[in-house]
């Protein structure tokens, strides 16, 4: 069984990124491309690391517009049926439910708090935090507002599932194995710490794309969640 990751495809060509989706797609469940790589090659770039790799593709645009743009935006990239599309949950709940109406064959996950962003991050932008509760507050918003999913940091799981239950998933990035680089990312976790906390999906980029073998850092990954899985169970 594909371990419950999406591995971030930021790659800077396309070629590239359909390599590592090629080499990671028989350990994990799902690649994500985001923003760069999408302006730069457009719908192609979703078809190309989609091929013939039995993964979904989850595309992280985190739409923040007016409802009506948001809409349209979510209407035209629903036909390349990504399984999930993020927004930016401090959008308001009514670009939320537009871009739900809008892709209702997608599932829409709402973006809480950007893991880059510490609470001194927070405040100098004017939102009240700290962080877990601005994430709660927006986490709130966005499930009513029709959001299938949440993304949000490994420290903030534990809450939300308690606030929003069991039904809606939880995806985490600032995912890092013991030992890697935290990068631009604030509030982290390892993926044993933020599978144990009840997240859904565990989103990994670097520690798997930077990697001499992307496919055997993801294997390895994957293995590790499954000893961490069956420890739990034991």
């Amino acid at each position: 069984m594909a371990a419950p990751i999406a591995v971030a495809i930021d790659a800077p060509e396309i070629e590239t990124a359909a390599r590592w989706a090629s080499a990671v797609a028989p350990h994990v469940s799902t690649v994500k491309v985001g923003l760069e790589l999408y302006l730069r090659y457009g719908p192609e770039v979703i078809s190309t690391v989609r091929g013939a790799n039995p993964v979904s593709v989850f595309l992280d645009l985190k739409l923040h517009d007016i409802p009506a743009t948001v809409a349209g935006a979510a209407r035209n990239v629903a036909r390349l049926k990504p399984s999930i599309l993020t927004v930016h949950a401090a959008g308001g709940a009514d670009m939320i439910k537009a871009a739900v109406q809008a892709a209702p064959d997608t599932r829409i996950a709402a973006v809480t708090v950007l893991t880059s962003l510490d609470d001194a991050a927070l405040e100098s932008i004017g939102m009240r935090g700290p962080a877990a509760d601005a994430a709660r507050r927006l986490a709130v918003l966005a499930v009513v507002s029709g959001a299938q999913a949440l993304v949000c940091s490994p420290h903030e799981v534990p809450a939300l599932r308690a606030e929003v239950g069991p039904d809606v998933q939880l995806i985490t990035p600032g995912v890092r194995p013991a030992g890697a680089d935290r990068g631009d990312q604030a509030r982290v976790a390892t993926p044993e710490e933020a599978l144990a906390a009840g997240a859904d999906l565990l989103v990994i980029g670097r520690p798997i794309t930077r990697a001499a073998d992307p496919g055997a850092a993801a294997a390895s990954l994957a293995a590790a969640l499954r000893r961490a899985e069956a420890a739990g169970r034991a």
